[in-house]
């Protein structure tokens, strides 16, 4: 067990999952992006269920070109039945054996990265993911692709909580556009795989997930509050404070991607994340000091430079078609 992530939410993850994780009996599954945050989740519930569930294992390639994985992804455990291999999925992919399942999750989420790095951001979403289903489509492979509650842009208060129908309120020349957009564009594409080739597609929209793991030079709120929390530095809260987000505790995330891949409807985008409770930046320091039993300081300001302004005032989701279609309930 890699040292960052905890065996009780792995242990959790496999148990919430025991209703479906039979599928991956005998199976092959590739996932690329799978030295971030996500995807060492996804390596080690993979492990977890070819040790305890499984009687016939499932195999596992994961690829990823390490551009953002930090020390915690770099240190690549070496598991049975678990193959890494460092490509960049810009670039296509070739494997001689039959594939059951492509997860592309890879992908440059932090608004510090996909600022520094936008056209990385824009062809990883873009040209990866077309390589991915190119590569679905000559295996008959289902692939799930990972977008982003981004694409949402900023919705209207009759938009929330945002149901997958919203179309989206989003710039394709703001700030936050090379991550938004291609994200948008990465899911057109797996809508026309699926209607012209008849690729089995699914597309995931992670609403703000959070847990052990997650990087303190990853620049999302909940690392960099705890980073500056542990440093005694007061926090910066950028723009007004009162925007507001739903955080999705990282088990109960994992078991809705896995629902999502293993029972999702052909075709359909899906909503993950917790829509409750919805709070603001502002209140969310009030809840570390109850946590911590003492004041933290922190300080309003301007966007910096390295972080992109335009951001939603406010990002809550409507899970009803993952509890209805998959079964799926937020524990956490």
């Amino acid at each position: 067990m890699t040292n960052f992530l905890l065996i009780d939410d792995i242990n959790q993850i496999v148990r919430n999952i025991n209703d479906i994780s039979e599928k991956f009996s005998g199976k092959t599954v590739l996932l690329t992006g799978g030295r971030g945050f996500l995807g060492r989740y996804f390596m080690e519930i993979f492990n977890q269920i070819n040790k305890t569930v499984l009687e016939e294992k499932m195999k596992v390639i994961v690829l990823d070109n390490l551009i953002t994985a930090g020390k915690e992804g770099s240190e690549i455990p070496n598991y049975e039945n678990i193959e890494f291999i460092n490509h960049d999925v810009i670039k296509a992919f070739h494997y001689e054996k039959k594939i059951d399942y492509i997860i592309h999750a890879a992908g440059i989420a932090s608004p510090y990265y996909y600022r520094a790095y936008p056209l990385e951001t824009l062809k990883v979403a873009i040209d990866g993911t077309e390589n991915m289903l190119k590569l679905a489509e000559s295996n008959s492979a289902k692939l799930v692709f990972f977008s982003s509650s981004e694409i949402y842009g900023d919705p209207d208060i009759k938009n929330i909580p945002t149901k997958e129908s919203y179309r989206g309120n989003v710039s394709c020349t703001g700030p936050r556009a090379c991550y938004d957009e291609s994200k948008r564009v990465g899911e057109t594409l797996c809508n026309i795989f699926h209607n012209i080739k008849g690729v089995h597609t699914n597309t995931i929209r992670p609403f703000n997930v959070f847990g052990p793991g997650m990087q303190e030079t990853d620049y999302r709120v909940l690392p960099n509050f705890t980073s500056r929390i542990k440093a005694n530095i007061p926090l910066q809260i950028y723009g007004t404070g009162n925007q507001t987000r739903t955080f999705c505790y990282v088990s109960d995330a994992m078991e809705g991607f896995i629902r999502v891949i293993l029972d999702g409807v052909p075709g359909e985008s899906y909503n993950i994340g917790n829509p409750n409770p919805e709070i603001s930046v502002v209140e969310l320091i009030k809840k570390m000091e109850l946590i911590l039993g003492k004041k933290v300081n922190y300080n309003i300001v301007d966007y910096p430079d390295s972080y992109p302004a335009d951001e939603p005032n406010r990002r809550c989701p409507d899970i009803l078609k993952a509890r209805i279609q998959l079964k799926y309930r937020p524990k956490v």
